[in-house]
């Protein structure tokens, strides 16, 4: 790790109080926080201070990587005061007089202490805003003042793929500035922004080992593709084979933002601006030139990333790809163009339907219902899923009114909140509900599965939960048929799981008594997936490739409101968010829909098992079966039948044709 040997350096540097590395991993970067404490204790012996994630990492940390480096450094070890009171987890004190402390950040371990050393390791996991008193960087770097240029802050860590750029129109104004983003990139941007440059073996030309630069064979086998990978050089597109990596590496150069490397290995400054300066040195690593990577890997790893992404919509794998093995910031599929509603209305589709008769449109193997619960309605939106992964909208109601009538004989207004009778309102009109297939064979299909919103008002969860129960207790199994979601913005959920909630309440007024399933949805990552839905088109070349991934389709007699509600919602670092308070609930209903279908199969969860991600389409189970097999069509007759009594009545009028024609004869 070449590149590791500068940054090394400026931790011992009268030039500068803070350095910060942002590499990828497997870059050797964990290494370096060892070795300046190494070259400490030896050299120059002062306290420090070691930050880690958290309480537990910091322990990790201790017992694993800090107890090998001294096992197997016995002179290290020598320098060490015996005794448990001086050599225990989070405290280490030398013969010098030198202290070492193990700390994670809270704002009480950065504070009221005066130190000249301060590592802190994996910045990007660690809070952006410590206890409300600052970034971690901040607080630690404020307890070295005192030193003045003899203290030294220094931060390293990949990027954290939760971390987003705010801005996905973001432009650098200088070669080397990296996005706005909190954490590790901040802080590389106060500094003096160093990046790693290689130099062309053929034409000489300085450029930096990115993996925009890699080149490989388009093909389906991503091994291909790995063990093909080249390092192309910008300037002359000499390819540079693997072997190359060490020579080119040993051969790299760091460059401040503002210089610029020359063939004959000067490092000038730029003709066309003044080199940054600053008391922080900073550098950033790209994943090509890591040490422990290899660009088969990168290549394979982002190849399948790429797939998973295309086929499925979620952008995880991608980001984990981008960030932590390219050394890169991430900028969301959801948030790379601007959806409006114009835009979604231009992709609707002719279906030859109306919206007072809604049909199962070709190609649709099952359907779907999902329920958005509001104080005077239910908000119903029907879908059907296809086996190339698109999803229909194929209908949008609201029950408004309840069974419960007036003084006057009339309909009193739904109330899902307070009155629990008003639920089981969607057993006649989803759960049973049936729609006719789009051949005219006068078939029909019945709803798989129904998604609904455990959430709302007061009232709303507990009335959930005992429809739920209502339905397991009717024994006709339409409790497997219907499941509460619960809509969760997470960065560390999956997309969808079954938890079995319990309150603390006990008795008949307690709601959730760990009887009830509730899926949770990870929001953030549903709406990824839909959003990146919204953007695929019909007339893509490759609409009818089944890898292309799923496609959201919907009829053009949807009106202005259907788009204005899937766009309502914006996409920000923090996650999706509904700014102007707007309404959303189609945008809710179509996550539901998608979360719904890929959550992973739970054996203690009644549902209906769909796993739709994993279906094996050369044999489907009977309920997503092409029509003349499905177990969820019924009535009519099947389209052979109908061509055959066509058939069989055409011949009836040609035979009958002939005899009159005859008779004239």
């Amino acid at each position: 790790t070449p590149y590791m040997v500068e940054v090394q350096d400026t931790l011992t540097s009268l030039d500068y109080t803070g350095t910060a590395f942002v590499g990828p991993a497997r870059s050797g970067k964990s290494a370096s926080a060892l070795n300046w404490l190494a070259q400490t204790a030896v050299c120059d012996p002062a306290d420090m201070l070691i930050v880690h994630m958290t309480q537990n990492d910091a322990r990790k940390w201790s017992k694993d990587d800090l107890a090998k480096m001294f096992r197997n450094s016995p002179h290290l070890r020598s320098l060490l005061r015996p005794g448990r009171v001086n050599d225990n987890t989070f405290d280490k004190e030398f013969l010098s007089g030198m202290r070492l402390t193990i700390v994670w950040p809270t704002a009480n371990n950065l504070s009221a202490v005066t130190i000249s050393r301060v590592a802190l390791l994996d910045y990007d996991r660690m809070p952006d805003d410590v206890d409300g008193e600052g970034t971690p960087f901040d607080l630690a770097k404020k307890r070295t003042t005192t030193f003045k240029r003899f203290g030294m802050t220094y931060v390293e860590s990949s990027p954290n793929p939760n971390k987003e750029i705010e801005d996905p129109k973001w432009m650098p104004r200088t070669p080397h500035q990296a996005p706005p983003v909190r954490g590790i990139f901040e802080i590389y941007n106060r500094g003096d922004r160093r990046k790693w440059y290689w130099t062309c073996p053929k034409c000489k030309e300085a450029f930096e080992p990115d993996f925009q630069h890699l080149h490989y064979p388009e093909t389906e086998d991503v091994f291909e593709a790995g063990e093909s990978a080249v390092m192309r050089c910008p300037s002359c597109q000499f390819d540079m084979p693997p072997g190359m990596k060490e020579e080119l590496n040993l051969g790299g150069r760091w460059v401040r933002d503002g210089m610029m490397l020359l063939p004959s290995g000067e490092i000038v400054a730029r003709p066309d601006m003044k080199p940054v300066r600053s008391d922080i040195a900073s550098f950033w690593l790209k994943g090509p030139a890591a040490g422990y990577q290899d660009w088969k890997n990168l290549v394979i790893d982002y190849l399948r990333a790429e797939q998973a992404y295309i086929e499925t919509g979620d952008e995880a794998p991608l980001k984990k790809a981008v960030t932590a093995d390219q050394g890169n910031y991430y900028i969301s599929k959801a948030r790379m163009s601007d959806r409006k509603p114009e835009d979604l209305k231009q992709k609707a589709e002719n279906w030859g339907t109306s919206k007072d008769d809604p049909t199962v449109p070709w190609g649709v193997r099952f359907l779907t219902a999902t329920v958005d619960v509001q104080a005077r309605s239910f908000v119903v939106q029907v879908n059907g899923f296809a086996d190339n992964g698109d999803m229909f909208v194929i209908d949008g109601f609201k029950i408004r009114s309840s069974e419960r009538l007036d003084e006057d004989g009339k309909n009193l207004p739904l109330s899902a909140f307070s009155v629990a009778e008003d639920w089981h309102l969607l057993t006649a009109q989803v759960l049973h509900r049936t729609y006719p297939l789009a051949d005219g064979s006068g078939r029909r299909m019945r709803i798989l599965s129904t998604f609904c919103d455990s959430g709302g008002g007061e009232g709303a969860t507990h009335n959930a939960y005992n429809y739920w129960r209502d339905l397991r207790k009717s024994g006709e199994g339409l409790h497997r048929k219907f499941a509460l979601v619960k809509g969760v913005p997470s960065v560390s959920l999956p997309r969808a799981s079954v938890s079995w909630p319990d309150s603390k309440q006990t008795g008949r007024k307690a709601s959730a008594r760990g009887d009830v399933p509730v899926v949770l949805l990870n929001s953030n990552l549903l709406k990824d997936m839909v959003a990146a839905m919204m953007q695929r088109r019909p007339d893509e070349p490759d609409a009818n490739d089944e890898n292309r991934g799923g496609m959201l389709r919907y009829a053009d007699w949807n009106e202005h409101w259907f788009y204005k509600q899937l766009t309502n919602e914006i996409r920000t670092g923090k996650g999706w968010e509904n700014p102007s308070s707007r309404r959303n609930e189609v945008f809710d209903l179509t996550y539901y829909a998608i979360g719904g279908v890929v959550r992973p199969n739970d054996p203690t969860a009644p549902f209906v098992n769909i796993q739709y991600e994993r279906i094996n389409w050369d044999n489907p189970p009977t309920w997503a079966a092409p029509w003349d097999e499905n177990d969820q069509v019924f009535g009519g007759v099947a389209v052979a039948e109908v061509a055959e009594t066509k058939a069989e009545k055409t011949r009836t009028r040609l035979e009958e044709l002939g005899a009159k024609l005859a008779g004239r004869d």
